[in-house]
């Protein structure tokens, strides 16, 4: 799209009241969606009035209670995303019909630079919706009415550490269709809700742990196995950041994780102080309760990472260079990492075997990072203010 079309378009969108927003990835790609997503919503026929319907991923699906900007959900597993479920070809042919049923206005396809938004396209065209906006490498034909020739895509390919962060290129898709000022932070929207703060106090308090001072919060975990840090060098951060600041170092991770985040709470107890395993035992709402509050995140790339960025925490984001579009967004961080002449390989399993531009990273350096970023007047009941709960808006799964 030319940059003199861009204010006819702008005018043909500014009609589009049901826009489907399409984003079929894990959560963080979700979070970091959120700023465009909020672009959209503002700048629709009567406002706030427009109405928002997020197609992701049973993954993705688990923010929706805490997006504000969008009003339903449809999660589907789509099969040209990676997703531990196999793909449905019978599932596919019913979301065909979801979407038709839908009535959409428009849809907008948010993609990485490394993924097609084709699928996508022809998903939306076959269920009937006129306007359909997406990056694209290749030209489209009727399949996108607006597509923007994606620039990553060709930076990639020379210059990969040039790559506009996710955030950004977000913002720079929607720009072309909505009016995106350019000035304001553009923060990442996630809503924590006061239900998530009370569980979250309520399983603190269980645990021994009072709200009258800090605690750090660490996550060692990952979904892809080339950006976990080693469990062991975990446990020696977890034991040395508790004992340094005299604070519960609280470790989480997933159900699937506990294995994991065992390692890194052995042994749990020093001077005092415990390292304790959370393993499973939050919800999303109350992980991002847990950040709110914390002084500090230390994390692997992972959700836990944009979470921190939506509620302003402090992170150490200890950063395996297979990509370079994911770091956080406007909010104090390090961002941690070894250079190796492999970087950037996008590869969820390090093809070399040696995670170099992870295990490069020594535990000195991350205590030093989380030493730069501590601030001890950050205190959980001072971040948790009376906030109102949010209507519940609705997931339909396709079956």
């Amino acid at each position: 799209m030319s940059a003199a079309a861009i204010p006819e378009r702008r005018a043909v969108w500014a009609h589009a009241a049901r826009i489907l927003c399409v984003r079929p990835d894990n959560l963080g790609d979700v979070v970091m969606t959120t700023p465009a997503f909020h672009a959209l919503k503002a700048n629709g026929p009567g406002g706030p009035d427009r109405h928002l319907t997020l197609l992701t991923s049973r993954a993705g699906a688990s923010a929706m209670p805490h997006l504000t900007d969008i009003d339903d959900a449809i999660a589907c597993d789509v099969p040209w995303a990676k997703h531990a479920n196999a793909a449905d070809a019978d599932q596919t042919r019913a979301l065909v019909d979801t979407l038709r049923k839908g009535a959409f206005d428009a849809a907008v396809i948010f993609t990485v630079h490394t993924q097609n938004p084709l699928p996508a396209a022809l998903l939306c065209f076959l269920a009937g919706i006129p306007l359909r906006l997406a990056h694209c490498r290749e030209n489209p034909y009727a399949l996108l009415s607006d597509w923007i020739a994606d620039p990553d895509a060709r930076i990639a390919a020379t210059a990969p550490g040039d790559v506009r962060h996710e955030v950004r290129r977000q913002l720079d898709l929607v720009r072309h269709v909505t009016d995106v000022p350019a000035h304001l932070p553009h923060r990442l929207r996630f809503n924590v809700r006061p239900a998530d703060r009370d569980a979250a106090r309520n399983k603190l308090a269980m645990r021994g742990i009072g709200l009258d001072a800090p605690w750090i919060v660490l996550h060692p975990g990952a979904t892809a196995a080339s950006r976990r840090y080693p469990p062991d060098r975990f446990a020696h951060i977890a034991r040395s950041l508790a004992q340094r600041y005299g604070c519960p170092v609280l470790v989480t991770g997933a159900p699937a994780e506990a294995e994991l985040v065992q390692q890194v709470c052995m042994p749990g107890h020093v001077a005092g102080q415990r390292v304790l395993n959370l393993a499973g035992a939050l919800t999303l709402g109350e992980l991002a309760a847990l950040i709110e509050g914390a002084a500090l995140l230390v994390s692997n790339n992972s959700g836990p990472v944009h979470l921190a960025a939506a509620t302003q925490t402090p992170v150490v984001d200890l950063y395996a260079l297979t990509n370079p579009q994911h770091t956080p967004w406007a909010v104090p961080h390090a961002v941690l990492s070894h250079q190796v002449p492999c970087r950037y390989c996008y590869r969820s399993v390090c093809p070399l075997g040696h995670q170099a531009c992870l295990t490069g990273v020594t535990e000195d350096e991350v205590i030093a990072a989380a030493h730069a970023l501590w601030q001890p007047t950050r205190v959980a009941q001072a971040l948790w203010p009376p906030d109102a709960r949010p209507t519940t808006r609705a997931v339909t799964p396709v079956a």
